[in-house]
């Protein structure tokens, strides 16, 4: 346990250092509100390496039965594939070669937006048991569905697991959750009564 508290708190300065979790701003989130926190999970994937960094963390924080048992790791397109993907090959670089390959489903969007599981992958998804990742977790609602669609297709969702969590889930997935990094944000400030604006502290740039 102490050596996942040195992981996850490092994980935590990382996430600042890379402007992934960028704290202490005045940031207009573009939706009528305000506030001292913001989340860029898109600086994950600029460079591939910062990912492989992260993943290799995250895989260090999931209990050994975890990564003994997952055969097939899935993530919502397109920061939870990503994930999932680099996930999925790292866990077969620290088992044996004789070992089947892990595998790699990704969630797609449908028309409506929605998150789905195509033909291909329900009948990859079938009968086994599968890891749910996603880059972060804000009210749980993403990974909830993508837990339900791989019961769907026939499979058992194991755990689910992310880089961070915002800690502001409102839905739960039934299954162990475990993150890399947590964070509580203060909340949101509607723009109109943000007081950083009344003392004319400009907004973050970046």
């Amino acid at each position: 346990m102490p050596r996942r508290n040195e992981i996850r708190e490092k994980a935590l300065k990382d996430l600042q250092q890379y402007e992934v979790l960028m704290l202490d701003g005045h940031f207009d989130f573009g939706n009528g509100f305000h506030g001292t926190v913001y989340l860029n999970p898109h600086q994950l994937f600029r460079y591939p390496s910062t990912i492989w960094r992260f993943a290799q963390d995250l895989l260090d924080v999931l209990p050994a039965s975890i990564l003994e048992t997952t055969e097939i790791v899935a993530g919502p397109v397109t920061g939870g594939a990503l994930l999932a993907h680099t996930v999925a090959g790292l866990l077969d670089s620290r088992r044996a070669i004789t070992r089947p390959p892990t595998l790699f489903a990704p969630f797609t969007l449908d028309a409506d937006c929605g998150h789905t599981l195509t033909r291909f992958y329900q009948r990859l998804v079938a009968g086994r048991k599968a890891l749910v990742v996603d880059d972060v977790r804000n009210t749980g609602q993403t990974q909830a569905r993508c837990v339900e669609l791989v019961r769907k297709a026939g499979g058992t969702v194991i755990a689910t697991a992310e880089i961070y969590d915002r800690m502001e889930a409102i839905v739960e997935a039934g299954v162990p959750n475990v993150a890399l990094a947590e964070y509580k944000a203060p909340d949101n400030i509607p723009a109109d009564r943000c007081p950083m604006c009344r003392s004319g502290v400009p907004v973050t740039a970046f």
